[in-house]
C-alpha cells in the first residue's frame, strides 16, 4: 500500500476501512544473511538502506521491546550538518541531503522541516569560531550564514540580548537545518524495509552470541537460536552490555539525556535556537509546545528517566536566553540513554570477531544522523568497506591516536 493524497481522500469518505497495517509480524526464521540487533532508527535506516540500496535479502532486525522504544522516540527532533572536523562535517551533510529526500524515498510524512538552526554566540572570541565553523561548513556544501546582533534582534528579538553575563553578540545560521518527527521517522524506516521483505521481530532479546574459532554463526535470543552470516549490532545507550556479550569492552560511557516539553503556546520560535554560554536548545513543536534540553547527567545509567539537578540547569539555561518562558509550564520530561564516546563522535566499524560489526558512540549527535548511519552502517555490512563519509569512524582510532574531538574537551565523554 502506497500514501498518497488520494488515498487519505478515498480512505475518508469510506469510512477509514481500507488502512493496513504499517508492516508484519513475523515469526523468526531459523537463520538469516544478516541480523540487525536494535530496532531503533539506526537499525531500521540500515536494514532499509540492505535492502532498497543494496538489493540484499534475508534480513532480520530484532528488537528486545517494540519498535523505535528507544532514543528515536526521546529525543529533542532536531536535524542538522553545523560541524566543522572533517571526520564529521563530509558524514553529518550527507545524512541532511537524505533528510532532504527522505519523506519520498520511504513514502511516508516524517515531517522535516528545515526551519533553520542558530547557534548563539556571547564573547567575540566565540563568533570567531563560529566563522571558522561556517567555512568548514561551506567548504563540504552544508552552507551557513554569519548573523550579527541587528540580524538577531530582526529575526529573534524576543531574546535576552543585553543579559549582563550573557550578552548576545551574533549567531551562526543553518537555514537547511530544522526538526523532524522522531517516531514518523522509525515508522517510515519499518515500513519501507517491511515492504522490501525484512523481517521485523519485536519482543526478540538478544542474550548472547554464538561464535566459535573466531567467526559469528549467530545469536541467542529470548525467542531461541537464530543463525547469521553477519550481525550488526545498533543499540545506542545499550552498546557496552551487548557488546560484553561478544567479550569486548567498548570506549564508550552510558549516560542519560533528558529532555523536555512545555504547554502548547502561539507560534513563537522559529527554528531551532541554541544557547552559546551553556548548554540548552530548543524550538517549537507543531503543537505549540516548546521542545528543548541540555547536559547529560553526569553518573552513569541505564534508566529512561534523569534526575532533578540536570532539570534545574537546563530550566537555568532557558531562562537566561529567554526570561519570558518563565511563566510556561512544563508538561513532561523523558530521557534517553546517550553511548558516549571517548571523543564525542560515533563508531561506525568491524569488529575483530568476523562477521560483527558495531555501529554506536553517538552521543548527542544520533537523530539527525540517523538517514546517513543506516546507509553508511548497510553499506559496510554489504561491502566490508567503510563507507566514503565515514572512514574516520573507526573503532581503532582511540589506540591509534586519531580522535575526532569535535568539541575540544579531552577524552571525556561525560563533557561531549
Amino acid at each position: 500500500m502506497r500514501f498518497s493524497g488520494f488515498k487519505v481522500f478515498k480512505e475518508a469518505v469510506t469510512g477509514h476501512k481500507g488502512w493496513k497495517p504499517l508492516w508484519r509480524n513475523p515469526e523468526p526464521k531459523k537463520s538469516y544473511d544478516i541480523i540487525i540487533v536494535g530496532g531503533g532508527g539506526h537499525g531500521l535506516a540500515t536494514a532499509y538502506h540492505l535492502a532498497a540500496t543494496y538489493g540484499l535479502k534475508n534480513i532480520a532486525v530484532l528488537e528486545k521491546s517494540w519498535l523505535g522504544s528507544g532514543n528515536i522516540g526521546r529525543n529533542t527532533t532536531i536535524i542538522r550538518s553545523n560541524y566543522m572536523l572533517p571526520g564529521n562535517q563530509p558524514f553529518y551533510e550527507f545524512s541532511m541531503k537524505l533528510w532532504e529526500s527522505q519523506e519520498q524515498d520511504l513514502n511516508f510524512n516524517s515531517m522535516v522541516s528545515q526551519r533553520s538552526i542558530i547557534n548563539l554566540c556571547h564573547t567575540d572570541a566565540q563568533r570567531d569560531a563560529y566563522r571558522r565553523r561556517g567555512n568548514a561548513m561551506h567548504l563540504s556544501g552544508a552552507g551557513g550564514t554569519l548573523l550579527s546582533q541587528d540580524d538577531l534582534r530582526e529575526m529573534v528579538p524576543f531574546l535576552n540580548f543585553d543579559n549582563a553575563r550573557f550578552p548576545i553578540k551574533g549567531g551562526l545560521m543553518q537555514k537547511r537545518a530544522g526538526t523532524a518527527r522522531h517516531d514518523g521517522v522509525a515508522w517510515g524506516y519499518a515500513r519501507a524495509a517491511d515492504m522490501r521483505g525484512v523481517d521485523l521481530i519485536q519482543n526478540c532479546e538478544v542474550t548472547g552470541f554464538r561464535i566459535e574459532d573466531g567467526k559469528m554463526l549467530g545469536v541467542e535470543t529470548s525467542r531461541g537460536y537464530i543463525g547469521a552470516k553477519k550481525v550488526g549490532v545498533a543499540v545506542a545507550g545499550s552498546s557496552s552490555r551487548v557488546m560484553a556479550m561478544a567479550g569486548m569492552r567498548l570506549p564508550i560511557e552510558s549516560h542519560v539525556l533528558q529532555a523536555f516539553v512545555s504547554e502548547g503556546l502561539k507560534p513563537t520560535i522559529p527554528g531551532v535556537i541554541t544557547f552559546g554560554a551553556g548548554h540548552f536548545y530548543v524550538s517549537q513543536s507543531d503543537k505549540g509546545g516548546l521542545v528543548f534540553g541540555g547536559d547529560i547527567d553526569g553518573y552513569n545509567s541505564y534508566a529512561q528517566r534523569g534526575n532533578l539537578p540536570v532539570v534545574e540547569d537546563v530550566v537555568e539555561g532557558g531562562m537566561a536566553l529567554m526570561p519570558m518562558i518563565g511563566r510556561a509550564r512544563l508538561l513532561r520530561s523523558w530521557g534517553g540513554i546517550m553511548d558516549m564516546s571517548m571523543d564525542g563522535s560515533p563508531i561506525i566499524d568491524k569488529t575483530h570477531i568476523d562477521g560483527l560489526y558495531l555501529n554506536a558512540g553517538w552521543c548527542y549527535g544520533g537523530f539527525k544522523a540517523t538517514p546517513a548511519s543506516g546507509y553508511c552502517f548497510a553499506h559496510l555490512l554489504a561491502t566490508d568497506t567503510p563507507h566514503e563519509t565515514a572512514t574516520a569512524y573507526r573503532l581503532d582510532r582511540f589506540a591509534r591516536g586519531y580522535v575526532i574531538d569535535e568539541k575540544g574537551v579531552g577524552a571525556q565523554p561525560n563533557l561531549h
